[in-house]
């Protein structure tokens, strides 16, 4: 190792503890992870701008700061089967009958699947406004070669019909489905826990001894988990630091700038999303400020990790202990929120894509064209998964149903890191407002907290 990297190291880890000595001073988590985010980003321009992209020094460096960075992401990638597993056999549980359970994922999933509608809606009206054309864009060497891996990817893709994608969601081999071995895998382990809760509960009814041990052990095994939770959150602030030290330091900056018009075009497709989001936020009544206060933490870690899945652990926490969502509703949304009706990644970006290419294709982009595009992004954003490159996943799964090629994927990947941190972070909101509606309507046929308290919550200062 170079003595510039150790002295870079130096510096890091001088970050670190003035994060940790923020937080024997009780400064709020909020505040600490968006210090974080700061120190990470100018740490990152300082690697890039003093050594350059490529260079020895900053690869060592990286190299060191991603242990914290990639340990941090591992952590809560741990907690997502086990939590979701057992917190969904908890939700049953405490759901007094099955048919409002049936209402709770129902709702869930409406909610996510008109939210998405609306996304789609938004990326057409931007891309019609910034005039994007798919036809304006370079095709080099290295772009073509990215478009054959796709086409090839697009195959296998659009040869999965939506009654097998509905067939996946049904669990084979749990314990494969606990490994993320598939990309409905999250899926999979719901329909497990929900299948385990009401076994579960059934056997509670024809025996009261079982049903004392049942609850005890499902309680006692919830605590843990969500204890482990919270310990693993606090980490956040050094985790967000060494992330956007990557996330900076690695990104091309003159990728950014040849396609600066579609990357502006879908920031404020993901601005105007989100405050359709505060507005629904508002009409049930909460607090808009306060309730992204609350959830500020966890989009920032959607955001520097461009992964819903491995943020679910702090969904269900946010959702829970902060903004009093009740347990059986906070998990169902997590979790569906992470593989269905993505609004950043499976509702604005295939959008906007369609609208590129369907000049080059000489299609008229009328009533019927949007319509028909709404329409198929609504049922291609079941099963995408939440993870990075979900998006490129839902392109290529609308594109060649409308009829045009998944080319202009590949002219895009250069971009993709930095457009995809803001869709993330804009689909884990999806999720969380989710599930504020949800318990809105239907809070009071689960365990408290009611919605009352839930809006009571978020209107305290």
């Amino acid at each position: 190792m170079t003595t510039f990297a150790i002295v870079n190291l130096v510096l890091f880890t001088a970050l670190i503890s003035l994060l940790y000595q923020l937080a024997g001073k009780e400064i709020g988590l909020s505040k600490r992870v968006l210090l974080g985010l700061v120190a990470g980003s100018l740490f990152g321009f300082y690697l890039q701008a003093v050594y350059g992209l490529a260079s020895p020094v900053a690869a060592q460096t990286l190299e060191w700061t991603n242990v914290i960075a990639n340990s941090y992401v591992n952590l809560l990638r741990m907690l997502i089967m086990p939590l979701i597993l057992v917190t969904m056999i908890a939700a049953v549980l405490r759901v007094g009958e099955i048919r409002s359970l049936g209402k709770i994922g129902g709702s869930v999933i409406g909610i996510l699947i008109v939210t998405t509608m609306i996304a789609a809606l938004v990326g057409i009206f931007m891309a019609s406004i910034f005039g994007l054309n798919a036809g304006e864009l370079a095709r080099g060497a290295e772009e073509l070669a990215r478009a054959e891996v796709l086409e090839a990817r697009q195959s296998g893709a659009a040869s999965q019909s939506i009654p097998q994608l509905l067939q996946s969601f049904i669990p084979r081999n749990i314990f494969a489905d606990l490994t993320d071995a598939r990309a409905t895998s999250i899926i999979a382990v719901v329909v497990f826990g929900l299948l385990f809760g009401i076994a579960s509960l059934l056997v509670s009814e024809e025996n009261s001894a079982h049903s004392q041990r049942i609850s005890s052990f499902i309680d006692t095994a919830q605590a843990i988990i969500m204890k482990l939770v919270k310990v693993v959150m606090s980490l956040t602030p050094y985790g967000v630091l060494a992330l956007m030290t990557r996330v900076i330091a690695t990104s091309d900056g003159s990728a950014i700038v040849t396609l600066i018009s579609f990357v502006i075009a879908s920031y404020i497709a993901i601005a105007i999303m989100f405050a359709v989001h505060a507005l629904l936020i508002g009409l049930i009544g909460a607090n808009v400020k306060t309730y992204f206060q609350k959830v500020w933490p966890v989009l920032t870690f959607a955001f520097v990790t461009r992964s819903s899945a491995a943020t679910i652990p702090l969904t269900i926490r946010a959702q829970i202990e902060e903004l009093n969502v009740p347990a059986p509703i906070a998990n169902i949304a997590a979790s569906f929120g992470a593989t269905i009706g993505q609004n950043g990644c499976a509702g604005i970006y295939p959008a906007m894509l369609a609208v590129m290419v369907a000049p080059t294709m000489g299609v008229d982009i009328d009533l019927g064209f949007i319509l028909s595009l709404i329409l198929i992004i609504a049922i291609s954003s079941f099963g995408i998964a939440g993870v990075g490159g979900g998006a490129t996943n839902s392109a290529l799964a609308v594109l060649p149903v409308m009829g045009f090629p998944v080319t202009v994927v590949a002219l895009l990947i250069s971009i993709e890191p930095l457009i995809d941190m803001a869709r993330t972070a804009l689909n884990v909101n999806g999720a969380i407002t989710t599930g504020m509606i949800t318990t809105r309507f239907l809070g009071d046929q689960v365990e408290a907290p009611t919605p009352d308290l839930v809006n009571r919550n978020l209107q305290e200062n």
